[in-house]
């Protein structure tokens, strides 16, 4: 098994700091095409309508205005409406927006204007000028459900209605419960706390080479928020999930004395 990549985590990312990137789950095959569906629909209704509205405009002109507007008018529907309403809603459409999908980059974060753009120019080709079929077997094909428009700009559909399933907790290792109860434990940084989770969460799946590589690294980082340091040879692992428990229980203890404070001085 390879090393993940590290990555950065900032506002517009769904990417841990220095750890592996979240996984979203990608949309499925069915509901993928759903969605396509509807949005063809909207995409050919608002045509006709954008279609009469200029044969009405049109009717006393030239026969070169009238191939020009015809131009402007498919550029329009095809690639100007697609690309407003995906950028604008950083990847969603109507048909998306009813099955629960949304567009995001490989790294799952935003896309922006560029990835809309690239999107709906591919997808005039593989969708309209080929009645969808290279993007109906390009996303059965692809683990990831990508049409080519998708592998084009670098992004894929992922399903926003998932339901949450939270992690168990991670146990405090018995060897370090006597240092953790009198170390100074301070809170870590979003990004690095959830590198801590998801390396431990994961621990299972990484082979020894990076499992030890990534281990050390986060343990590295971790130390800095923590004095005195654990006893020595204790394996990064180990240090990372006495922190973690150890967080978690003040963490606890803390709003549970906030919460009993609230009490008392709401019931007077």
């Amino acid at each position: 098994m390879s090393q993940p990549e590290f990555a950065t985590l900032t506002s517009d990312d769904l990417v841990t700091g220095e750890a592996v990137a979240l996984d979203l789950p990608a949309a499925g095959l069915g509901s993928r095409i759903v969605s396509g569906l509807i949005d063809m629909l909207v995409t050919l209704v608002l045509l006709v309508v954008v279609v009469l509205l200029f044969l009405v405009a049109v009717l006393e002109t030239d026969d070169a205005l009238a191939w020009a507007g015809f131009i402007a008018t498919m550029i329009v529907v095809f690639l100007v409406f697609p690309t407003t309403i995906e950028t604008l809603t950083r990847g969603r459409t109507l048909g998306k927006m009813a099955m629960g999908l949304r567009t995001v980059r490989d790294d799952a974060g935003p896309i922006s204007f560029q990835h809309a753009f690239v999107r709906a120019l591919v997808g005039f080709v593989e969708i309209y000028a080929f009645s969808g079929v290279p993007a109906f077997f390009s996303a059965m094909l692809s683990s990831r459900g990508k049409r080519l428009g998708d592998y084009a700009a670098g992004t894929y559909v992922v399903r926003e209605r998932v339901r949450f399933r939270p992690a168990p907790p991670v146990p405090m290792p018995p060897e370090l419960a006597m240092w953790a109860r009198s170390a100074d434990v301070a809170s870590l940084p979003t990004g690095l706390a959830i590198a801590v989770r998801q390396y431990l969460g994961r621990l299972p799946q990484l082979d020894p080479s990076s499992r030890t590589t990534l281990g050390a690294r986060l343990a590295d980082q971790v130390s800095a928020h923590v004095a005195p340091a654990p006893p020595p040879g204790t394996a990064p692992e180990a240090f990372l999930a006495a922190v973690v428990a150890t967080r978690r229980e003040r963490d606890s203890a803390r709003l549970a004395r906030e919460e009993s404070l609230r009490r008392r001085l709401t019931a007077r």
